[in-house]
């Protein structure tokens, strides 16, 4: 598998499987010019260009070309959490990019305000030089502390509204979403700063029923952290906050597809309910590409046996070990239309953010961040394209 990162020049891949905006083209070719789509079509017309890729030659009979995947939700990789810094941030990308992950926010645990406050400023920093990274999410410290996962309970406080508006302007408008238990007190408020501000209020990690939930997409929460987990589940009588979300257009549902935060029946569930509103994310800590062992997910010591990751004190699950070209084949696999599967990898996740007319695609003028995968979904070159 190869990484290549454009600069100047032309590229042209052809004879392959276009799948994009929830459609597959076959016999499809993409130019990319200076490091964006210039042009896409089917057959031979296309022009000669610098490079050249046959992508049945490179990839195989089948070859699939994809945008590039987007991540919105991780928290490492390659041994490296992102909340360790600028290098660690880097070493986990580069591991999520060789799965196809070509752009990423980059997701922090809960941490004391101080850090926090210099990890999204480190952050919005390294955007000027790394434009892989679309900015970064908060999760937490603003949790339920009956929900709280794999984030430290001690460290959790409602969303008092300075604490908010500190974390954001840290940030400098790099803050693209906040997970919140809306229930919590002031937790309505603070999902309308949230927006505000111009980031993505997600409800995660939470007490919330229906009522509580719709309430606080009613305020402007368009996101919902890791469909089913860290929240109620569904009931006949008590739909919580799943199906709340699935109901309403406006609301993207985040899935972790590796068969371990949702069962495959699950997640095909989710694609049924809420059709072009599912991101598949893959909340990965720093064991993603890495061995079983010992790990720390921020305050939280971790152990990650057959490629599980669970707290140590309390054994709730602590992130995945999953990477998003897993993710697509486990999607597929639960039977997810292919098309909506890479819809669900690349346009889904940069809307939800309000990046949707920048990134996600390979229609005319979108960065040449392109995916080329075998027939069998793995992973066979990487392109970056410009900024």
């Amino acid at each position: 598998m190869t990484v290549h990162t454009a600069t100047t020049g032309s590229l042209v891949i052809h004879s392959a499987r276009l799948v994009d905006a929830g459609a597959v083209v076959e016999d499809a070719w993409v130019r990319v010019e200076d490091g964006r789509v210039a042009a896409t079509g089917t057959g031979s017309d296309w022009a000669p260009a610098d490079e050249v890729v046959d992508a049945v030659a490179t990839a195989g009979p089948g070859a699939i070309l994809t945008p590039g995947f987007i991540d919105i939700h991780g928290h490492g990789g390659a041994g490296a959490a992102f909340d360790d810094g600028v290098e660690a941030i880097r070493t986990g990308r580069a591991l999520h990019r060789e799965h196809g992950t070509t752009r990423a926010v980059i997701s922090l645990v809960t941490a004391p305000l101080d850090a926090l406050a210099r990890s999204v400023a480190d952050i919005a920093e390294l955007m000027r030089t790394d434009a892989d990274i679309l900015g970064s999410h908060l999760e937490g410290p603003f949790l339920d502390p009956g929900h709280h996962g794999a984030h430290e309970p001690s460290l959790l406080r409602a969303p008092v509204a300075a604490d908010v508006e500190r974390l954001l302007e840290a940030g400098r408008g790099t803050v693209r979403q906040v997970t919140i238990a809306p229930e919590l007190p002031g937790g309505f408020d603070a999902v309308r700063l949230i927006v505000q501000a111009g980031a993505a209020a997600a409800v995660g990690h939470t007490d919330a029923d229906a009522a509580v939930a719709v309430a606080a997409f009613e305020a402007g929460a368009s996101i919902l952290t890791h469909a089913f987990n860290g929240m109620n589940g569904i009931h006949h009588r008590a739909p919580g906050p799943v199906l709340a979300a699935a109901s309403d257009h406006r609301v993207v549902l985040e899935a972790i597809a590796d068969n371990v935060h949702l069962d495959p029946l699950v997640i095909r569930l989710l694609f049924d309910s809420a059709p072009g509103r599912v991101a598949l994310i893959t909340d990965a800590m720093a064991a993603a590409g890495s061995a079983d062992g010992h790990y720390d997910l921020g305050a939280v010591s971790v152990t990650v046996k057959d490629g599980i990751a669970r707290a140590d004190d309390t054994g709730s699950i602590a992130g995945s070990t999953l990477t998003q070209d897993v993710a697509l084949r486990r999607a597929v696999a639960a039977g997810v239309p292919l098309a909506d599967a890479v819809r669900a990898l690349t346009r889904t996740p940069a809307a939800a953010i309000g990046l949707g007319a920048s990134v996600g695609g390979l229609s005319a003028g979108f960065p040449g961040d392109a995916v080329l995968l075998d027939a069998e979904l793995h992973v066979v070159d990487v392109r970056v394209g410009a900024r």
